[in-house]
């Protein structure tokens, strides 16, 4: 046992040596180099998820501002608050809702949309609200709720409004005073789905506003806190009601589902990030085993000398397997601290996720990314050192013998398999796994064969031009087919990334805007009522503002299609589960509005019930023509079939429906009405005083809120756009690999040509024109790519005309080309550095 022992020591001290002497020799910093990427890659991601992750789970009670909370779309039954009550739950309610904060007096008048919150005695009833006296502070804890006539409000509200504490804002019909800013609200959630700045009230002034009336869409929360078994058996009993009743518009949250949308959103963000990290990571493997095939060349004579000297197959392999072992182990752990520090600009980009402070990070993603590295160097380094093991004795004196070949099928199977089983954990989802590997994979492969087919193309064009370096350059290509492919597909895919995510990204953003004519609506007007309907109309007819039709919205609920109830857990699709999970905004017309077009069916004649539904809504709840709608209105039940499917035309920003039920069978129905118009941008004095004359109504600038859901999209392309770095650098690395790995065939060539009467001048330009070709192809592959992803987004996504820009093949093409002279001066700038003599010699 003991001899084992020190046999084992000594083995492993030997691997420490050679280690070292190959360190020094240069032979393992690239291999380093390429593991560390793929590491950084992943773990950067990882910790910002984990410390999202964390985050959520630390804060998960302030995230609902309660144990448990049960949300309606209306006011919540007092049986169920003295049930509460009994059984000895805390409560509070908060009621939020969209409108108009106004503030300034006659011409001075401004006016902006405002999230409002009117909250009971006792908010919240887990985790603290701050204030403070100034938008610049941090803000102080505070146990109570704004005091009656005043209101709290964000820093944003002020900004915009141009006041400050103390000064006035009205809401509604009630003149308020802010009192407070609010720095942190423990409840809110995500911060980019609550577009509209806080204003926070007390419950008991809400009704002096006169802000909630028929028509208007409300969220009313009740909060419950206690002990956990009594907080659990409750929610599992309104939650059997929920079922069993199908009460619509209703859902309970806890501890156990968190804030749903948020883990929904993270979990996406997860997937995603982590698959972006995941690709620049098999790019880096491959750098990776494109390395250790260099290694095993390299070595297959020392390793002979090693037989020689009497090692045994198994000790040889034992001896490598531990040195590269050595260098798994250091890379991740390099790769880990890069990645630990490029995630603090994921945190900057992506943090306002959660608006609280997050957590530090744990040791998980570290764990995890060591684990990924040595995956990785098993999968694609290691089977190339294996081969070591077949070199014989007499290679010491046979030096024209073969290099050992590698066991083909488990080579590439055992890396096929790393790579999916990578995918697979990344992703968390085998679908979404299996995807991207296909997808991935097919984009390989057609790279790969058009590269291919470039390359053979070439032949023809060899004596197109009659200058030596361009004869050099297009013979050293074809003289190695497969690295020259490698080179090409590594840096396109990684150009591809990147080019989808800047230029396209900028023409897609552009074919959107474009998509929107210039006099689209841009303000969109709701819970206009009845009796202001006329004066409505005349206040828009008095500004000349046209295009201004005015339709009814009707609030209904759909119980059943064809008789059949349904809820959110009849459909599989998350969309679906929403739509039937909330109210819907019917409206009803004579004739069919503009910009909307009969697919399916025909338009009703309105001797009888009939409903006309938009054709995206009939695909996602799987209606046809013919299918009975049952609706719940204010109490009432309306039964109607569907005999028409429309297509609307979404991008005119005007006002559409999904559903529209013949006036017969609405004219008894309560009612608001809404309406859209483009208002100029000195206009914005009319608008004021139009707030200011109709305080219930709730004006929508679209213009605005779609910039800030811009900001939040670039801000989370910025942090893709990060990730793809990564990704270009793989690329890169492979390049890089390629061509060392050629280096020593290229010396030998270099010299012979020398001195053959070639100069060195003619042999630098040849290597120039071959970075230029490879280079030039891999942009023109990158930018290819890039605009057919643009254009299949565009298409079949997003449903509107793209037209082709020349400016990505051009970016594609230059971007490529300065990468391959960059990669291939780092590479190669040692190979003509040679005397010719030496060269020969060492033949």
């Amino acid at each position: 046992m003991q001899h084992i022992q020190k046999a084992n020591a000594l083995m492993f001290v030997q691997s420490f040596r050679m280690t070292q002497r190959d360190w020094r020799a240069g032979e393992l910093r690239f291999l380093l180099v390429a593991l560390i990427v793929a590491v950084a890659a992943l773990s950067s991601v990882g910790f910002f998820v984990d410390r999202m992750r964390t985050g959520l789970n630390r804060d998960a009670h302030q995230l609902l501002g309660a144990d448990m909370v049960i949300r309606a779309d209306e006011p919540i039954a007092a049986a169920l608050r003295n049930d509460a009550k009994q059984r000895g739950l805390e409560l509070a309610e908060t009621v939020v809702f969209p409108s108009m904060a106004i503030a300034g007096e006659g011409e001075q008048t401004v006016s902006r949309l405002a999230s409002i919150k009117a909250v009971s005695n006792g908010y919240p009833l887990r985790g603290k609200v701050k204030v403070s006296e100034q938008p610049e502070s941090d803000g102080v804890v505070t146990d109570s709720i704004p005091a009656a006539g005043t209101v709290w409000v964000d820093a944003a509200i002020l900004d915009s409004l141009h006041v400050t504490v103390g000064s006035p804002l009205k809401l509604g019909d009630k003149v308020f005073t802010i009192a407070k800013v609010l720095t942190f609200e423990p409840d809110r959630g995500a911060g980019f789905m609550n577009f509209a700045p806080r204003v926070m009230l007390s419950q008991a002034d809400l009704a002096a506003t006169n802000l909630v009336q028929n028509g208007s869409r409300v969220s009313y929360r009740l909060l419950l806190a206690g002990k956990p078994a009594d907080v659990k058996a409750f929610d599992q009993k309104v939650q059997a009601a929920i079922d069993t009743q199908n009460i619509k518009g209703m859902r309970t949250e806890s501890l156990e589902s968190g804030r749903p949308e948020m883990r929904a959103t993270l979990e996406r963000a997860e997937q995603f990030l982590s698959l972006v990290g995941l690709l620049s990571a098999m790019l880096a493997a491959v750098a990776v085993a494109m390395a250790a095939r260099r290694f095993m060349v390299r070595h297959v004579n020392a390793c002979a000398m090693l037989r020689c000297l009497g090692m045994t197959q198994n000790q040889v392999t034992a001896l490598y397997l531990i040195e590269f072992l050595l260098i798994g182990v250091v890379g991740s752990v390099i790769g880990v601290l890069i990645g630990f520090s490029a995630h603090f600009v994921l945190i900057e980009w992506l943090g306002k996720l959660v608006t609280k402070e997050l957590p530090a990070a744990s040791f998980i993603p570290a764990l995890q990314a060591l684990a990924t590295g040595l995956l990785l160097l098993i999968g694609f380094a290691i089977p190339p050192i294996l081969q070591l093991r077949n070199v014989p004795h007499n290679r010491v004196i046979r030096r024209e013998q073969e290099l050992p070949q590698p066991i083909t099928v488990a080579t590439y199977v055992l890396g096929l398999l790393t790579f999916i089983g990578l995918l697979l954990w990344q992703a968390g989802n085998v679908k979404l796994g299996l995807l991207t590997a296909v997808g991935f994979l097919g984009g390989l492969a057609v790279f790969a064969l058009i590269s291919w087919l470039a390359l053979k193309s070439l032949q023809s064009l060899r004596g197109a031009i009659a200058h030596p370096s361009w004869r050099f350059a297009v013979t050293a290509l074809q003289r190695r087919p497969g690295a020259t492919v490698v080179q090409v597909v590594a840096l396109a895919l990684g150009l591809m990334a990147l080019l989808l995510l800047t230029v396209i990204r900028g023409d897609l953003v552009s074919a959107w805007r474009n998509a929107t004519p210039p006099d689209a609506p841009n303000r969109f007007v709701i819970n206009i009522q009845p009796d202001q309907k006329t004066q409505f109309e005349a206040r828009l007819a008095q500004h000349k503002i046209s295009g201004n039709d005015l339709y009814p919205m009707i609030r209904g609920r759909l119980l059943a299609i064809n008789d059949v109830p349904i809820t959110g857990e009849t459909f599989i699709e998350d969309r679906a589960k929403r739509l039937v999970d909330r109210e819907f905004n019917l409206s009803t017309m004579r004739d069919i509005p503009e910009q909307n077009e009969i697919t399916a069916g025909r338009w009703y004649d309105d001797s009888k019930p009939e409903a006309s539904v938009e054709e995206g809504l009939a695909k996602t709840l799987k209606l046809k023509l013919g299918d009975h709608l049952k609706f719940e209105i204010a109490g009432e039940t309306v039964d109607v079939p569907v005999t028409s499917l429309r297509k609307l035309e979404w991008g005119s920003m005007r006002v559409n429906f999904f559903v529209i039920i013949n006036p017969a069978v609405m004219k008894d129905m309560p009612q608001s009405w809404i309406t859209a118009f483009h208002l100029p941008a000195a206009d914005v004095k009319w608008e004021n005083q139009l707030t200011r004359d109709f305080p219930n109504l709730t004006v929508v600038d679209i213009g605005s809120v779609l910039k800030q859901i811009q900001e939040v999209v670039d801000q989370v392309v910025s942090a893709v756009e990060f990730l793809f770095l990564f990704t270009l650098a793989s690329g890169m690395l492979v390049l890089y690999a390629a061509l060392v790995g050629s280096q020593d065939e290229r010396m030998r060539e270099a010299g012979l040509l020398r001195a053959l009467g070639a100069t060195r001048k003619q042999l630098s330009h040849s290597q120039w024109i071959e970075f230029l070709l490879v280079g030039g192809l891999a942009g023109f592959l990158a930018a290819t790519g890039a605009t057919a992803v643009g254009w299949s987004l565009a298409h079949f996504v997003f449903d509107f005309a793209w037209v082709f820009s020349p400016v990505v093949w051009l970016a594609g093409v230059g971007i490529g080309s300065a990468c391959a002279f960059i990669g291939g001066w780092v590479g190669l700038r040692h190979v003509l550095n040679q005397p010719p003599l030496q060269t020969l010699r060492e033949t």
